[in-house]
């Protein structure tokens, strides 16, 4: 067990994660994503749409042009994935001088080129696993670095393909995702840049995202920041009975405070204002009982 880690290092930034957990919004550039695809695909309605978010409270975004839906996923080239990306990280840290940026890819030169507009995370989806140029790139550049659980390839990886576990979900799981920081590791990566995802939803049934957000103290007991993106997951519409990802809003709330009552720092959503204020309770609850 290591001491949880109260600092996330991100390319000459030092992220604080004991004063409040931090919020990343979700900024979707995809005509096809599980959510809201189309909605902002156009650069001008993302940068809206990331400048909306920043309003709302959210301490980073999350930028991405490529879908991981679980219905059909079609991978992009890293051209049409830069096409996306790149004005909007662009025109966000030229709007934004002082916000922090994160670029959800599996592409090495697509990350490349938004830490160089203007990133200072790289939230792949993939545990790094798909471009071996990705390591190296991170390690290279100093960026902070989400190290995902998931299987598969962008097409299968949000599907039950690969959510066969052999009856020891959580133990394989932690493995596998264990094996993927120290590839990170071992490219270079510097620990303190290095934050871990269980990756909900990624090659896992409702009940194993479930169990996976439960036993989130495992994951804390690591030592790392741990990042949870639960928002809108097919889990949440299977215990709320509501079938359109954008309704899910009150049971994603509910499961990004739980997982911050479970030890993670940083939660990945649609709806931050909701999520802010909800963690903005959450975590002063947590202060005033800690000071008596």
């Amino acid at each position: 067990m290591s001491a949880p880690r109260t600092i996330w290092q991100i390319r000459g930034r030092a992220l604080a994660l004991d004063r409040r957990p931090l919020v990343m919004g979700i900024v979707n550039v995809t005509p096809d994503s599980f959510s809201d695809g189309g909605d902002f695909f156009a650069p001008e309605a993302a940068v809206a749409h990331g400048t909306r978010l920043l309003a709302e409270g959210a301490d980073m975004l999350d930028v991405g042009g490529q879908s991981t839906r679980p219905q059909g996923a079609v991978p992009v080239g890293a051209e049409e994935e830069r096409r996306r990306v790149l004005p909007v990280v662009s025109a966000l840290a030229s709007s934004h001088p002082d916000a922090i940026l994160s670029v959800d890819t599996v592409n090495a030169e697509v990350a490349a080129a938004a830490i160089e507009a203007g990133a200072s995370i790289v939230n792949d989806v993939s545990g790094l696993r798909l471009d071996p140029a990705m390591a190296s790139l991170c390690a290279r550049t100093g960026v902070g670095v989400v190290v995902m659980h998931s299987r598969g390839g962008v097409s299968s990886m949000a599907t039950y393909e690969h959510a066969d576990y052999g009856g020891e979900f959580l133990e394989t799981m932690l493995t596998e995702l264990r094996e993927r920081v120290r590839a990170a590791e071992t490219a270079g990566v510097a620990r303190d840049a290095i934050a871990v995802d269980p990756g909900i939803g990624f090659a896992k049934r409702p009940e194993q995202s479930l169990r996976a957000l439960a036993c989130l103290p495992r994951l804390v007991d690591w030592g790392y920041p741990v990042l949870v993106g639960a928002s809108r997951k097919r889990f949440i519409g299977q215990l709320t009975g509501e079938g359109r990802p954008a309704h899910r809003v009150f049971g994603s709330v509910g499961a990004a405070v739980a997982a911050y009552e479970r030890g993670a720092t940083m939660v990945r959503v649609h709806d931050v204002a909701p999520t802010r204020a909800a963690l903005d309770v959450a975590a002063a609850v947590r202060h005033a009982g800690a000071a008596q």
